[in-house]
């Protein structure tokens, strides 16, 4: 079989998923795919690698390749690298992003451009997959069209070899593009001929038959009932004749339990995991809020679990338990329940499915470790919608839904000071693994001047940067600390003002020395003064303090929150102020603020 190098850079198992497919499929198209995750260096070599290349590549963080991408793309940032370094290299990238967030596939993207620099050329054009509207959407008709790029590359250099007796040369990716996008064609034309030829490719014979049951007699078409092997006029006489189950595509089997650890380490990544006990829930919104919002504390005392402020770490959560029993009870399994299900899809299947894991959900660690030795916290809003089942329904978000009702038993009202409750020792368990970022994190000198923007629960990580940074002044009182802004926005002031005690605290005691905070939903009484309404028209408002903290001062701005409107409208007004304040065109603003980014000093955990 003809070798191809299939490497993958995952983050959340996406990526190794769809190369896992690629791998599959790969035998049926007569190539041997060589997989590997791009961290395992020692089982291949781009140096000396005559085979094309295929790469997976997901984006995490603020744009940035994954975890296990970041030695690779350390060792090709090397600028002592000549230019024809990857000469030899023909290959083809899918890149996997999600289009609300700024950087767009970035992750691929960088590694795209830079084995460009270094010589490497296409042999099949970049796919981008978009998770915002659905990855399969790209990810599909870019696997369909690889095998006839890899048949092509090795029909060329397989004819440059036999011509010039030479390694083979792959062709310009411009003297392809035509013959793989006339095979791309032929197989779309392929595929919406499968989408009819369930019936077994007899449309013309359907067609004979119907024109001869039509001019039957309605004596005659009385003797027959419509089934699901006959149909009946109208449907008799139409070119689509008897519905037709699809068939199978899944080979489904039911296993003993593997054990708890076993069946959590299925669903989650190489990281570690930790079973901690929740040792407090604190509601922090009152119960006329739009939104409930939570503040739930971890014991990971008894644990190697570390973090530092600005961390994020996984909750692994489980299927909602009655709706897991009402599904046992449809499919009459309840005697099964504890059992494991195993799922494949068959091999000779027309099916391109993915059947991805229930994922683990990704929180902000919302406090410091020198502030709360041993513990943890992390703040959700209870995520709530209506169904669109026939007869409306609220519903509650998978994971929030789920932690909510776990801590229904050691709830406290809305207050943030520590209780001390006997029902602690009986407090539910969660599985935990961590999710390091690297890079949202305080500037180790303490002395630069730090912008943190953070509507709602936006604010979470920023509580641990204050309490971090409290203890830090605590330990050395004649240190240099440099200023320190929140922008904090929240609808009323007297629902949802999450850690208003906190952060009065923090200003009095000149941790924080500005608290700009915006509520989008509050009327001014009498003659009040209209307040800002979000956090970008506060940012506004302060433009040239912000612009003088950044441009001339060296100093970070940090964004979390939404990513699909706040973190758009607070690049927006960042770009307007920048404008504004420095006399420059809205263009110029805008390198200005990709020059920050890539100085690390405009950084965002945002989420859609």
């Amino acid at each position: 079989m003809r070798r191809f190098l299939l490497l993958y850079a995952t983050q959340q198992g996406q990526a190794k998923a769809i190369a896992e497919e690629i791998c599959e499929q790969a035998v049926v198209h007569g190539f041997s795919a060589d997989l590997h995750c791009i961290s395992e260096s020692s089982k291949y070599d781009l140096k000396t690698e005559t085979a094309p290349l295929v790469v997976v590549v997901s984006t995490t963080g603020t744009g940035d390749p994954p975890d296990t991408a970041r030695k690779f793309v350390k060792e090709i940032q090397n600028q002592t690298l000549p230019v024809d370094f990857f000469a030899h290299l023909r290959y083809g990238l899918l890149g996997l992003g999600d289009s609300e967030y700024t950087y767009f596939c970035n992750g691929g993207k960088i590694i795209d451009k830079r084995l460009q620099e270094l010589g490497a050329r296409h042999f099949y054009d970049t796919g981008h997959a978009d998770d915002c509207v659905g990855l399969e959407l790209v990810v599909e008709p870019w696997i369909a069209g690889l095998w006839p790029a890899l048949r092509e590359h090795f029909r060329s250099s397989r004819g440059q070899e036999e011509i010039s007796g030479t390694p083979p040369v792959a062709s310009p990716a411009s003297s392809r593009t035509d013959l793989v996008k006339s095979e791309l064609l032929h197989i779309e034309s392929q595929v919406e001929l499968l989408r009819f030829d369930d019936s077994g490719g007899k449309d013309s014979e359907v067609l004979k038959q119907n024109a001869v049951n039509s001019n039957q007699s309605n004596v005659l078409i009385e003797d027959f009932e419509s089934s699901l092997t006959r149909s009946v006029p109208p449907l008799s006489q139409a070119s689509l004749n008897v519905p037709a189950l699809p068939p199978e595509y899944l080979q489904v089997h039911l296993q003993e339990s593997l054990g708890q650890e076993e069946s959590q380490a299925s669903v989650t990544s190489a990281d570690p995991i930790f079973q901690v006990p929740i040792s407090k829930a604190v509601q922090l919104t009152t119960n006329d809020a739009i939104k409930t919002t939570l503040l739930v504390e971890l014991d990971i005392s008894k644990t190697d679990f570390s973090y530092q402020p600005g961390d994020a770490f996984s909750v692994i959560c489980p299927n909602s338990d009655s709706e897991v029993q009402s599904l046992l009870q449809r499919l009459q399994l309840e005697d099964k329940r504890e059992h494991y299900v195993l799922l494949k899809i068959k091999t000779d299947t027309k099916k391109k499915e993915h059947l991805p894991k229930l994922q683990p959900r990704p929180y902000s660690c919302a406090s410091s470790s020198l502030f709360h030795p041993g513990k943890l916290h992390f703040v959700f809003n209870v995520v709530e919608f209506l169904s669109t089942a026939p007869t409306e329904v609220l519903r509650k978000g998978v994971c929030t839904g789920w932690l909510a009702l776990l801590v229904a038993s050691v709830l406290q009202p809305n207050t943030y000071a520590s209780h001390e409750d006997s029902r602690i020792a009986l407090a539910p368990k969660i599985s935990i693994s961590p999710r390091i970022t690297n890079y949202f994190h305080l500037p180790n000198d303490p002395s630069i001047p730090i912008i943190m923007v953070g509507p709602g629960t936006g604010i979470a990580p920023f509580i641990g940067f204050l309490q971090h940074r409290e203890k830090l002044q605590e330990q050395h009182p004649d240190g240099n600390f440099g200023a320190v802004w929140l922008f904090f926005g929240c609808r009323h002031k007297d629902r949802d003002y999450l850690f208003r005690k906190e952060l009065r605290h923090f200003l009095k005691h000149g941790i924080l020395t500005h608290l700009k905070v915006s509520f989008s939903r509050d009327v001014p009484v009498g003659e009040e003064e209209a307040t800002a309404k979000y956090v970008q028209d506060n940012i506004q408002l302060h433009g040239q303090e912000v612009v003088r903290i950044l441009l001339h001062e060296n100093g970070r701005i940090y964004v979390c929150g939404d990513a699909k409107n706040m973190a758009k409208d607070v690049h927006d007004a960042l770009v307007e102020i920048i404008s504004k304040e420095i006399g420059v065109e809205k263009l110029e603003a805008m390198k200005t603020l990709a020059t920050l980014k890539e100085e690390k000093r405009y950084l965002q955990d945002i989420w859609s």
